[in-house]
């Protein structure tokens, strides 16, 4: 046998530890969610496991706060991490809510795509898409991660983050097209102009022949949590047009902020 063959036999092992470790995790989620409480006996019988076995599963959930002991019980419940997991949830389906017809709107005074996407990790994630009346069949990027560094969206999401937050951001900046900000210092330059202006714009530079604009969203305490963009064709959205288009996008990043709370009085 290879030295190769025998690296895969020992790998396959190692993954579907780890992939069942996983899902009896989940389990355990599963049934404190039905049971209220359980102990760590309860847990190991209900999924045909040593109770060692369940008490490392139960402790690892514990340190995520995922799980708590009941004082002076010796059992296990839900515990708070999950509503901050929740809450997140909650928070971005509140703002896909309330930007939806504002997006509509926007789509429809545009004539382009609308997306609304937020900070994931590195890279932007979409939430919504609302394809204005010239689209034709845009691509769905509801779901999808796409670059920071190349993307309206991205910049925006980027702007106004704390020093250290963009540091950490801030590694390796693919090159898409030849327009691709690469440089970090060009890219802090560029950031520095969204904050200025209010809006941050991206043609040909994760894609050529595609151009775009994106504002901010605010919350009631005036961070960025999202971003809205306008998006199509260059040879639609030329310079011209762009001025025109980039008061309404404004207009409409603006209302939704207030809606979730910034600038009440």
């Amino acid at each position: 046998m290879s030295n190769t063959a025998a690296a895969e036999r020992e790998l396959v092992p190692a993954a579907t530890g780890g992939v069942q470790s996983v899902d009896r995790a989940l389990r355990i989620l599963e049934i404190l969610a039905r049971s209220g409480e359980s102990g760590v006996t309860e847990v190991a019988a209900a999924l045909e496991v040593h109770k060692s076995t369940a008490f490392r599963l139960v402790a690892t959930l514990e340190q995520h706060g995922l799980v708590e002991q009941v004082e002076g019980r010796g059992k296990y419940r839900l515990g708070v991490g999950l509503l901050r997991l929740a809450g997140a949830t909650s928070a971005r389906l509140d703002v896909v809510q309330e930007a939806r017809p504002l997006c509509k709107q926007l789509a429809t005074a545009t004539g382009e795509t609308v997306n609304l996407a937020t900070l994931s990790g590195g890279s932007a994630l979409y939430l919504d898409q609302v394809a204005g009346p010239s689209a034709l069949q845009p691509h769905n990027w509801v779901g999808q991660h796409i670059p920071l560094h190349a993307t309206s969206n991205g910049k925006v999401l980027m702007a106004w983050l704390e020093d250290d937050e963009l540091k950490q951001l801030l590694g390796r900046l693919p090159s898409y097209t030849g327009l691709t900000i690469t440089s970090r210092a060009a890219l802090r330059k560029e950031l520095e102009l969204v904050r200025e202006q209010g809006y941050a714009l991206a043609v040909d530079e994760l894609e050529v022949g595609l151009a775009a604009a994106a504002a901010p969203v605010r919350n009631a305490h005036g961070d960025v949590v999202c971003s809205v963009s306008v998006s199509g064709p260059t040879f639609r959205l030329t310079d011209e047009r762009m001025q025109r288009v980039l008061p309404l996008l404004v207009e409409a990043s603006d209302e939704l902020s207030h809606r979730l709370g910034w600038g009440a009085r």
